[in-house]
């Protein structure tokens, strides 16, 4: 079950006309940060973005399903979608016992899934599946979207990233 103020992020975001993944993002995020607290584990890194797109899907947010997803996935994903159709309209129902042996299942897994490591390994992983050209696709179209403002900001994070890489990288070399 998302907290309150996940649900009203994502609420946020779509009034702010991000897209379906920003909103869902949230969700992801949230799962993150209970795996980390210790609320529940996962097996991976995978499993954690899994279980916060889902959440996403049963909170209404439409997410789409790749297309080279596997049969088992685009099901769960159909179930979500219709759980939350039900939920807005008041007939959704859990199983408290299936609710229970899912958590009690998570609660065996470790935190390691949520590490910046197993984290980083993932998002790595699924950026070198896309084309270079669809990654510099949603460079350009991020940039675009930024902002003058927001193009400021970066570009000067960016100069202190560097210098301090730079510091650190001489540093080391001394």
């Amino acid at each position: 079950m998302p907290e309150k103020k996940t649900v009203a992020r994502a609420a946020r975001d779509k009034k702010q006309g991000k897209s379906a993944s920003t909103q869902a993002g949230e969700f992801v995020k949230e799962q993150i940060h209970h795996v980390r607290e210790g609320k529940h584990g996962v097996r991976s890194a995978k499993q954690a973005v899994a279980i916060g797109l889902s959440e996403a899907r049963r909170s209404g947010v439409k997410v789409p399903t790749k297309s080279t997803a596997s049969a088992a996935t685009k099901k769960k994903a159909h179930q979500d979608e219709a759980h939350a159709k039900e939920a807005k309209a008041g007939t959704a129902r859990k199983s408290t016992r299936r609710a229970t042996a899912t958590t009690r299942a998570l609660k065996r897994e470790s935190s390691a899934g949520a590490s910046k490591r197993a984290l980083s390994s993932q998002s790595r992983s699924a950026a070198s599946k896309r084309t270079a050209s669809d990654r510099s696709a949603a460079a350009r179209k991020a940039a675009a979207t930024k902002g003058a403002a927001g193009r400021s900001a970066a570009a000067k994070k960016a100069a202190r990233t560097r210098a301090a890489n730079k510091s650190a990288h001489a540093a080391s070399h001394r």
